[in-house]
């Protein structure tokens, strides 16, 4: 399988704030679903798809995401001669004070003008499926558009930002609205667009020149009044991360065992950094149900629908319910938590009672002490 396209990941979005979790980090370095972050999903689609030149744009807050991705061996993608994982910061010299668009966009034109591929892919990184990019590739070449956009039809049940497409019978895209109150059309965008790489570089080059100081996935799509503008359905299953409330709800979703084994046992693997440690310890006086447990952890109370990430360590008498709870987290003895999201290295001291609801959990960030 391969595609002569490059791949390009918006490492974070301006509109999208997860309070909290995203504090300390990008947007697409956010842990998700036990082991993983939410780009190694998209990372690993474009991987899956043959594409072996991959640029992470992104310009705040990025270490941890570096981090993760090291080399882009866990994805092989530390290649000696030519592609590979590329990380984007912007450009910034001693005289800068802040980082300015031009800035932001020079590094990522650079990357684009490197390459030979024909096509580039270009994905949001809010956006989690599992998937191959072949067949919109494929359509797009054959409907002898400028750009293609992936959509499917349940966006707006993740809640904002959303951008609803309009959409004539024969895929050409009409007009878009952002978060629209009322509407009748369902075409929700995925974030996801295919186009040539020399029309890329000339919109990115174009928009320098006029002063744009941000390059988003949808500033390329509102360009369907001058260039033509076409619509691909995805219909497999897609979560999206918009607001704390898509993360948790998203979260609990893959404790349903048919969205898990669509997202991860559908013969497409997803690729996540390595880290080897000893399977989880269960005492004897403990009991875990419908929940989704990491190696390394160390279990004496109850779990019960919760999602736990590696090295977390629940001890007695604890109940944990409808929780999220990242790396090398410790629970201490005679506590309770319900609808909480808790961020790696924080440390619950004895006899803490913490509740949330359901659609508004109580977010704990990274290395707190409660």
């Amino acid at each position: 399988m391969f595609i002569d396209a490059m791949g390009l990941i918006l490492g974070d979005n301006k509109k999208i704030t997860l309070g909290e979790l995203s504090k300390p980090r990008a947007l697409s370095a956010i842990p998700f679903g036990g082991r993983y972050r939410i780009i190694d999903y998209m990372l690993s689609n474009m991987v899956n798809s043959g594409i072996k030149n991959i640029g992470i744009h992104t310009y705040t807050k990025y270490k941890s995401l570096m981090d993760h991705l090291g080399t882009g061996s866990s994805w092989d993608l530390d290649r000696k001669n030519s592609g590979g994982l590329h990380i984007l910061p912007p450009y910034v010299n001693s005289e800068a004070t802040s980082v300015q668009g031009d800035e932001e966009m020079a590094g990522l034109l650079d990357f684009v003008r490197s390459s030979n591929a024909s096509y580039v892919i270009m994905a949001a990184s809010n956006v989690i499926l599992n998937t191959t990019f072949t067949e919109f590739v494929e359509d797009f070449k054959a409907c002898g558009a400028d750009i293609s956009v992936m959509y499917n039809r349940d966006g707006t049940k993740f809640g904002g930002p959303n951008y609803i497409l309009d959409v004539d019978r024969r895929g050409w895209v009409k007009d878009m609205l952002f978060n629209p109150e009322k509407s009748s059309f369902t075409k929700s965008s995925m974030g996801i667009i295919c186009m040539r790489r020399e029309l890329l570089i000339d919109l990115i080059a174009e928009m320098m020149a006029r002063g744009t100081n941000h390059v988003g996935i949808h500033s390329f799509v509102k360009k369907y009044d001058t260039l033509r503008v076409h619509a691909y359905e995805y219909k497999g299953l897609v979560l999206r991360i918009n607001n704390v409330q898509s993360y948790f709800n998203s979260s609990m979703m893959l404790l349903n065992n048919q969205i898990r084994a669509e997202l991860f046992w559908n013969g497409i693997p997803i690729f996540t950094k390595v880290k080897d440690e000893a399977p989880t310890l269960y005492s004897d006086d403990c009991k875990v149900t419908d929940a989704i447990v990491s190696d390394g952890c160390r279990i004496s109370g109850n779990v019960t629908e919760s999602i736990l990430f590696r090295g977390v360590a629940v001890s007695k008498n604890c109940t944990i319910k409808n929780c999220v709870i990242m790396q090398d987290v410790h629970i201490s003895d005679n506590c309770y938590l319900e609808n909480v999201i808790l961020d790696k290295n924080s440390v619950v001291r004895p006899g803490v009672k913490l509740v949330g609801h359901k659609d508004y959990p109580v977010v704990i960030g990274k290395g707190a002490i409660v």
